[in-house]
């Protein structure tokens, strides 16, 4: 880091009363997050200490718990932080006070443009999108309005990504996720999909500061997801795996399985199919702090034909059953074979002689081909 951004931080840590070192730690985690490099982590807290990136965030139809969760990071206090490391310029929930004034500065910021645009919720469509109007504008108009003039769009949680719990049928509002009307309304700009309930505050700071820092974003996968986070499902990292290799499963809320951390497949988990990076990457920074390490069944709240729309208790195919996945069977099952074992050893001598023999008989047809080769 150059002296100019030492001075910078230097400067953050007398304003703010943050150090260097938790400063440093927290771009840190938000480059680990997306799989990328140490280094990367400083580039990033040097690239913030000179100006950070603008984001603007706008709700619509949402709980607004990606937002809660954002604010409850800690270890450092990283909603401190994350609130210091980009400036956001407008956020409907956390300057609803300002009223009139927020509107002004979302103005002023659509004018400058080049922000990062976040969005939080669904987008409602019914009845020219009546159902879902803020600072006197439907969400359908201030989401198109603001993504034009953004660099880059991240749709976080489940609602924003592609509908989530207000999509649910039957859907009364015709409620969407935000890239099917930015698609609809030709918008075309980079779209990063965080999906979940609620999403992980450290893939979202992670693909912000990425993008302000390299102008990149992480590798998406075909629904728009980072692939550090969503390229592979829960089941192949869950720490409850090993049982699920030996056969030992909860049958019931509060056995003996249950009370021994068994595999909850049994019970309903949704984690063969649901891809995320819950099991890797802690909420809070709170082990544990996920359905699945509270005892509960992933409910499979990022993939949208499963979440609100399959029953919690029922279960679901398992693309690869057997192990190993992630981790080797601890008592694996062997197959049965139907020919004797004297059977079994006179066919590996007979196919290893095939083997010898083709070997054998391409090499005399080598000498042959060079000796026939020699004499023309």
């Amino acid at each position: 880091m150059d002296n100019l951004g030492s001075q910078v931080i230097a400067v953050q840590e007398t304003d703010k009363g943050v150090s260097r070192r938790d400063f440093i730690k927290v771009c840190s985690a938000a480059a680990a997050a997306v799989g990328m490099p140490a280094w990367a982590g400083e580039k990033m807290a040097e690239t913030v200490g000179k100006k950070k990136p603008s984001v603007v965030w706008l709700h619509f139809q949402e709980c607004t718990g990606c937002t809660e969760s954002l604010l409850r990071t800690s270890h450092p206090d990283a909603g401190t932080l994350i609130l210091d490391l980009v400036s956001v310029d407008y956020h409907e929930t956390l300057f609803a006070a300002a009223g009139k004034q927020i509107e002004e500065a979302l103005e002023d910021a659509k004018k400058a443009g080049g922000y990062v645009l976040v969005v939080e919720g669904a987008i409602p469509r019914k009845e020219d999108g009546i159902y879902c109007i803020v600072g006197g504008k439907k969400a359908t108009d201030s989401l198109v309005e603001c993504a034009e003039r953004a660099a880059a769009v991240i749709c976080i949680g489940s609602c924003a990504s592609w509908g989530g719990v207000p999509s649910a049928k039957p859907n009364p509002t015709d409620a969407v996720g935000a890239p099917e009307i930015l698609k609809a309304k030709g918008i075309k700009k980079p779209i990063v999909t965080l999906p979940g309930c609620p999403a992980n505050p450290y893939n979202l700071l992670g693909t912000v500061l990425q993008f302000a820092t390299f102008g990149t974003l992480p590798k998406l996968d075909d629904l728009g997801r980072p692939t550090f986070a969503y390229g592979r499902v829960i089941h192949e990292d869950c720490p409850r795996r090993p049982h699920f290799d030996n056969g030992r499963f909860a049958q019931a809320y509060g056995d003996e399985g249950h009370r021994n951390g068994w595999c909850l497949y049994k019970l309903g988990c949704k984690g063969p199919q649901t891809h995320a990076n819950c099991s890797l990457l802690s909420f809070c920074e709170v082990p544990g702090a996920w359905p699945i390490g509270i005892g509960h069944p992933c409910i499979g709240c990022t993939e949208q034909g499963i979440v609100f729309n399959v029953p919690i208790n029922q279960n679901l195919p398992i693309d690869k059953p057997t192990a190993p996945m992630a981790y080797p069977a601890v008592n694996p099952e062997h197959g049965v074979v139907a020919a004797s074992p004297v059977a079994v050893g006179l066919g590996s001598a007979i196919v290893g002689a095939l083997a010898g023999a083709g070997f054998v008989a391409s090499k005399k047809l080598s000498a042959a081909d060079s000796e026939k080769g020699q004499k023309e």
